[in-house]
């Protein structure tokens, strides 16, 4: 249980130092997406190599790493002008429903209470975004959003690719020059301070890298649908990280799209786990 918390705060914090760092304009979005990966690659790397040296390192994944990248632009990017709270519900909100609707395109049972709750999870995610004097930034939310569908899609490639933290390792190491490429096409735009790149360093390689080995181990001890529950713990936990340290406000929008696009997915989790 306590891994689980210890996750679900790195998944969370991520969210928190991205905003921290973009709101306050300490770093620019590439920047801080290219350092997130240099550190990221850099953490993991040093927790794999003994095993890569006593049994070799196994093939990466192009086509995973490249979804991996536009999840890291689309959320930097995303962060300049949406709250923590905002962006971590819209994330994880759209990681859930692509992953949810994967399983409804392949034909799994879904009885009618997890159709409505798929429904409801969706409709919340339009309320959220509407507009309105509350409504989140468009292009924002539209990047966030794309950063959740890829995010989902990352989940669902990595299902029986091996070993999870050996794959994750070799896609940050491939994603390098990715981001050096990202940070030489937006060089008229960086501005870099001390503050920044430590907030996006400290997002790499604890909030990344050590979060995800904590959440590998965690997810030994997890059934698929507990995992994929538990989840749903990181948009409360970043939009009160965003009230703390950014003091930014909880709209009744926000609560409310919150309600039921959770409510709305945990629903179709605890339905899908009585089925079985």
């Amino acid at each position: 249980m306590a891994l689980t918390a210890l996750a679900m705060l790195a998944f969370a914090a991520n969210s928190v130092l991205c905003r921290l760092a973009l709101g306050q304009q300490l770093i620019d979005p590439a920047s801080f997406a290219a350092v997130r990966v240099f550190t990221a690659a850099a953490t993991l790397v040093v927790i794999v190599l003994p095993r890569w040296r006593a049994h070799g390192r196994s093939g990466g994944n192009w086509r995973s790493a490249a979804v991996l990248f536009a999840y890291l632009v689309a959320f930097s990017f995303a962060y300049l002008s949406l709250s923590a709270g905002t962006g971590a519900l819209i994330l994880f909100g759209a990681a859930q429903l692509t992953m949810i609707g994967s399983a409804l395109r392949n034909g799994d049972p879904f009885p009618p209470l997890a159709r409505a709750g798929f429904i409801l999870a969706v409709a919340g995610l339009v309320v959220l975004v509407a507009p309105g004097v509350t409504a989140p930034s468009p292009i924002g939310a539209l990047l966030m959003a794309i950063a959740g569908l890829a995010w989902g899609l990352y989940s669902l490639m990595g299902r029986g690719g091996g070993d999870p933290l050996e794959v994750t390792a070799n896609n940050f190491i491939y994603l390098v020059p990715c981001v050096i490429v990202l940070a030489l096409a937006f060089a008229g735009d960086r501005h870099l301070s001390a503050k920044g790149l430590a907030l996006a360093a400290v997002s790499g390689s604890l909030a990344s890298g050590l979060g995800y080995v904590v959440w590998y181990a965690a997810q030994k001890r997890l059934s698929a649908i507990s995992a994929a529950s538990v989840q749903l713990s990181v948009p409360v936990v970043a939009a009160l990280g965003g009230l703390v340290l950014m003091t930014e406000q909880v709209t009744l929008r926000l609560v409310l799209a919150s309600c039921a696009t959770l409510g709305g997915i945990a629903i179709v989790f605890s339905q899908r786990a009585s089925r079985r």
